[in-house]
């Protein structure tokens, strides 16, 4: 993995679709800024979630988050994950708030790989769970 920018991989494109229209779904409006999120389990089922937000706004969910909170829910066990996308489509690449970053770290294996996409639609960026945050907090 790597935090630099890199064509989008072909067998990504199903969840960057999926994360996509999760973004259409996103309840943003404060910011007017949709993020979609999907995520795959290891059976190869994808899950999604967009940004939910609130009037209070330390009560937002962000879109990572309500994926992997979903899949959780689902009975999907953590750190079987395969891939997480992000897609916002009002800037050129995302990168995780610092929240998502640490449910990241707990929920994701260390080297899954987390793609950060945005309006522009040939290039990502890339890293691993564990480069999101080096030194992450854990029990």
């Amino acid at each position: 993995m790597s935090s630099k920018k890199e064509t989008i991989d072909a067998g990504i494109l199903p969840l960057l679709d999926a994360a996509k229209r999760a973004a259409e779904n996103a309840y943003c409006v404060y910011s007017q800024f949709p993020v979609g999120a999907a995520l795959l389990t290891a059976d190869g089922t994808t899950i999604v979630g967009c940004n939910v937000e609130n009037a209070s706004f330390g009560l937002t969910n962000c879109a990572e988050r309500a994926a992997l909170c979903a899949a959780i829910s689902q009975g999907y066990a953590p750190r079987s994950f395969k891939a997480l996308v992000v897609y916002a489509p009002k800037m050129e690449h995302i990168s995780p708030c610092g929240a998502c970053r640490q449910v990241i770290s707990e929920l994701l294996a260390p080297d899954c790989p987390v793609y950060c996409c945005g309006s522009d639609a040939e290039y990502c960026r890339v890293w691993s769970s564990e480069e999101l945050l080096p030194g992450a907090f854990s029990f």
